[in-house]
């Protein structure tokens, strides 16, 4: 098993969201190894027709048997549960109240259904795919670049199995995720979106050609996109600004969740992936956000990330606002050999900047450098470094 950045506690309710095949039971697993533990499967047939049936069962267990936890597995799936989960918290005459740990792949459901989200009395988690540091010595820079790193990929033998694998989950997730929760009234024009939103991840969104392309209206892409966020299949990234108001009006980017993913789902699992070529440039890129993105995300540091990029479209991949210390510039770069034009940009923005702040350039350049005021890091060593 291998250990998770992500810590829980173990004496108090909580929420565990996660794309599908994110290792939301295994690290419960791990975790809730006592005897006293209820586990309450919302997948499996029995209990999905136990407690989805009739969820006031849960209080007959409680009232004849104590748990030291209680665990329920895609509590979206039934959101009346927490209805009942609340009103255990609040029972007064339990001896003993469990602690809850509720898991789900989708927030959206809860929360379009006025679900209970117990008033505050749970802390809210998030479990993404593994990252370099949680994978150790089984991390593979082209693996994880081709293929992502969702925890039953591990399984996969060859690369074959690998394919199947990622196009089965895809599938998987229309089926599931958005049919059976009935996140849209239409799958089609979901399918086809999601296909074109794959083929632009990491590029400024354009509503109006992905409604043409789709055959939606804008509404409708921006209604799919938010689907997306809302499932932790993807997020967005803003472009920057001091003021939030004129952020938000600004082209924001797209980011799956995965790279193994945004191939499968742009057709590209059969291509091959080689260094020196704007894919494998794309998919560094993407790869190293999304290593930033879960480490601060774990790390629970207030840290914001947005982009920049000048009416010249001269562009700066992340800024990351950090409370309490400069901004950070960040420069993504592919190549294995980092020279001084590989830092003009995030050169020029620093030098403008309007307070203090500080660059970083992250590469396959295994020598650290710097020019002028950024510095050149090998992408593992920079990152260890900034986050």
């Amino acid at each position: 098993m291998f250990n998770r950045i992500q810590k829980l506690s173990k004496n108090k309710h909580l929420f565990l969201f996660g794309a599908r095949g994110t290792g939301k039971t295994t690290l419960l697993e791990g975790l809730f190894k006592s005897k006293t533990t209820l586990w309450i499967n919302l997948l499996t047939e029995a209990d999905e027709f136990r407690f989805g049936k009739h969820p006031d069962e849960l209080s007959k267990i409680l009232a004849t048997t104590s748990f030291d936890y209680i665990i329920i597995d895609e509590v979206q799936k039934f959101p009346k549960l927490l209805d009942i989960v609340h009103l255990e918290i609040e029972n007064k005459k339990l001896k003993k109240i469990p602690f809850f740990i509720l898991t789900g792949s989708s927030a959206r459901k809860l929360k379009r259904d006025g679900a209970n989200m117990l008033g505050g009395r749970a802390i809210t988690f998030n479990l993404f795919p593994f990252t370099h540091i949680e994978l150790g010595d089984k991390f593979n820079l082209e693996n994880q670049l081709k293929y992502g790193s969702l925890p039953l990929l591990l399984k996969c033998e060859t690369n074959s199995d690998k394919e199947d694998f990622l196009k089965s989950y895809v599938q998987n997730y229309l089926k599931e995720e958005v049919l059976i929760e009935q996140l849209v009234r239409q799958i089609e024009p979901f399918k086809d979106f999601l296909e074109v939103a794959a083929q632009m991840n990491g590029e400024p969104i354009n509503y109006s050609k992905i409604s043409r392309d789709v055959n939606a209206s804008d509404q409708t892409i921006k209604t799919f996109f938010q689907i997306l966020e809302d499932t932790l299949v993807g997020f967005h990234l803003k472009a920057f600004h001091r003021s939030i108001r004129k952020q938000q009006k600004e082209s924001e980017k797209f980011y799956f969740f995965d790279t193994g993913v945004v191939r499968a789902l742009s057709r590209k699992l059969k291509l091959p992936l080689e260094p020196r070529t704007s894919d494998f440039a794309d998919a560094f890129e993407h790869f190293i956000i999304l290593e930033i993105h879960r480490l601060c995300n774990y790390e629970n540091n207030d840290y914001r990330m947005s982009y920049i990029r000048s009416k010249d479209d001269v562009e700066v991949d992340l800024v990351i606002e950090r409370p309490g210390k400069p901004d950070l510039l960040v420069e993504i770069k592919s190549t294995n050999q980092v020279k001084e034009i590989d830092s003009k940009s995030i050169s020029s923005y620093q030098k403008d900047w309007d307070q203090p702040c500080e660059a970083v350039l992250l590469s396959l350049d295994p020598y650290e450098k710097k020019f002028k005021n950024v510095r050149c890091f090998f992408w593992k060593d920079g990152i260890k470094k900034c986050f």
